[in-house]
Parts: structure tokens; C-alpha cells; sequence
């Protein structure tokens, strides 16, 4: 059905000090939800979009998704594993809070919910930029404007969720992690996010994810999968086309 493109798995470590945790879980209450980044003539979602975005979604349209219809979602355990009963709903097939990223979507369940949500997924481009980038006039220290950095976290990968030593064994909320380059969460790491860049079918993701070490996170990775796979550790968030001249929105469903 689909193919894996790294297949390295790195051992999870010991987890930070807890000084570093609790910092992490501290950054939950500035991560606001559904809040935009403008970023000249368009916006970018702060966050991945959440269990509780999509679930919004669904109680408006009425969408049940492939995993769902399906059999459950599709899990890497030396060969890719169906795993039952688990969807956006409930990723690893237990409840779930609803900060955590919405996965098991495939390519065109993911546009659709930017499509209903006023946006779209970006490309690949717009997804680097943003990601890599400083792009805001004033931005708080120590980001410089119009640096490019090695990681979307800075200078270093460090406070992102990969499977190096860290808080998460699996996906971590909204966030949780440390806020990056133009005040952005988990544009590296935690997990994949869709892209609209097209290769014989295939649809790049990026950033890497928790299943992955830090080297995934880097701006340079190609990694493009099927359109049609939904899988525990893939996600997305949406990008948004501003109005010239017209007030430029802050929010979308949280």
C-alpha cells in the first residue's frame, strides 16, 4: 500500500531532567489552538491541528474517515500493522485528549479539512520558509529576523519530540514542545505533516516525527508517501491565502 522511507529506528532514551519537562509542559498554556501566524500575504496554523479541530470538523460534515471505514489505522511494527479501532479519534487505539494531533488522515482528508476550515495545505516551499526562517518584523529573543536556522527549534533539535530522549514516548499535544522559528510549534518532529508538493502520486511530508531521530527535522528531507496512507504518526496543519488590505484572521476552530 505504501512504502517506508527511512528504516532506521532509534531506541528511546532516558527522558530530559524535570526542570526540562515541566518547562515543556508550561508551554501549554501560551500554545494557542487554532491561532494564525501571518506571514506576509499568508498564515500559517501555530500548531498541528488537533483531535478536537477535526472532531468540529466531523460533527459539521458529517465525515467519517478512510481508518475508520476501514479497519483502523496503520502502525510500523517491522512491516506496517493495521491496527483496529485506531483512527484520528483515538491515534493508539485508547481515548485520547483532544490537544493531541489529529493522524490516520490521508492526503485528501487532510485538504478537506483545510478547505472547510477557509485554508488549504501548503507546499513544500511555504512549509520550509515558515519553518526555517524568521519572518516577523519584532520577533522576541533570541530569534533573529530574517536568519535561517538549522532546525525549525533554533539552533538546535533540542525540545522537539523525537524518538532521542525526550518527555513523549508518542505524540506530544499541542505545545508541549519547545516554540520555534516564527513562534511556531512542532514544525519539527512530533509529527509528519502533509504537503502539497507531488511526485509520481506521492505527496512530500515533512519535518519528521516521534517515531524518528532529529536528523528527519531537517529542510532538506524528501520524503514523499502515497496519498492515500494514514498512518499513527502523520499529520497536518493548514496555510491560509491573506486578503490585501483586509484584516488579517487570528483564529480558526480551536
Amino acid at each position: 500500500m505504501f512504502n517506508r522511507v527511512i528504516s532506521s529506528v532509534w531506541p528511546w532514551g532516558s527522558l530530559w531532567g524535570a526542570g526540562a519537562l515541566i518547562a515543556a509542559c508550561t508551554n501549554l498554556a501560551f500554545a494557542q489552538v487554532g491561532e494564525k501566524v501571518a506571514l506576509g500575504d499568508w498564515a500559517l496554523d501555530r500548531t498541528e491541528v488537533t483531535i478536537g479541530q477535526f472532531e468540529r470538523y466531523v460533527r459539521a460534515t458529517g465525515t467519517v474517515t478512510r481508518a475508520e471505514k476501514e479497519g483502523g489505522g496503520f502502525e510500523y511494527v517491522g512491516g506496517w500493522v493495521r491496527r483496529p479501532g485506531w483512527s484520528w479519534r483515538q491515534p493508539d487505539g485508547v481515548s485520547a485528549s483532544a490537544d493531541l494531533p489529529a493522524v490516520h488522515l490521508d492526503f485528501a482528508e487532510a485538504q478537506a479539512y483545510c478547505r472547510w476550515a477557509g485554508g488549504r495545505l501548503p507546499t513544500g516551499a511555504e512549509w520550509q520558509k515558515a519553518g526555517f526562517t524568521e519572518l516577523r518584523d519584532k520577533p522576541p529573543a533570541p530569534w533573529v529576523k530574517g536568519k535561517t536556522y538549522a532546525w525549525s527549534t533554533g539552533d538546535s533539535p533540542q525540545g522537539a519530540n523525537t524518538s532521542d530522549p525526550d518527555p513523549w514516548p508518542r505524540a506530544a499535544p499541542a505545545g508541549a514542545t519547545r516554540q520555534g522559528v516564527n513562534g511556531l510549534y512542532d514544525m519539527g518532529a512530533n509529527v509528519w505533516e502533509w504537503t502539497t508538493d507531488e511526485q509520481g502520486g506521492q505527496r512530500r511530508t515533512v519535518g519528521g516525527s516521534w517515531w524518528y531521530g532529529a536528523y528527519n527535522m531537517k529542510a532538506d528531507v524528501q520524503a514523499f508517501k502515497p496519498a492515500d496512507v494514514y498512518v499513527v504518526y502523520l499529520g497536518f496543519r493548514c496555510a491560509y491565502d491573506l486578503p490585501l488590505n483586509k484584516p488579517k484572521p487570528s483564529k480558526t476552530p480551536s
